[in-house]
């Protein structure tokens, strides 16, 4: 089976890369930071974590998948003071529970001084 890969939301500048790759029944979701519909990166980390899981539903909707079929998340996060709040959020919307297996890292700094998070995942989608 070919690899099947889905671009970046128009309008939205990326960096040379497929927002996500399928190859069998797996899709590798890329690291998507919280840019909204028109490439713009909000402010504050809510909204920019809000956009992140819009970016991952759409790719993971793309596919015939959802937030169920996650299986693996690495979530990279710029402030260790938002990891409560992201917790919050994640709960909310890759619940409920079982989630699916995950990492979470704060890092020195993502490529746009602006990105607070970043969200990648690995999802399962066999027999679609």
């Amino acid at each position: 089976m070919p690899t099947k890969h889905f671009p970046p939301p128009p309008g939205v500048k990326a960096p040379p890369l497929s927002f996500a790759a399928r190859t069998g029944d797996l899709l590798y979701i890329s690291g998507i930071p919280g840019f909204d519909e028109k490439g713009a990166l909000p402010d504050g980390f809510e909204a920019q974590f809000g956009n992140v899981v819009t970016n991952i539903r759409r790719v993971l909707d793309e596919a015939g998948g959802s937030f169920r079929d996650l299986v693996k998340v690495n979530v990279l996060l710029t402030r260790a003071a938002d990891v409560a709040t992201m917790n919050r959020l994640y709960a909310e919307a890759f619940g409920p529970a079982p989630y699916p297996a995950r990492t979470t890292c704060v890092v020195v700094a993502l490529p746009d001084p602006k990105m607070l998070i970043e969200i990648e995942g690995v999802a399962q989608l066999a027999g679609r």
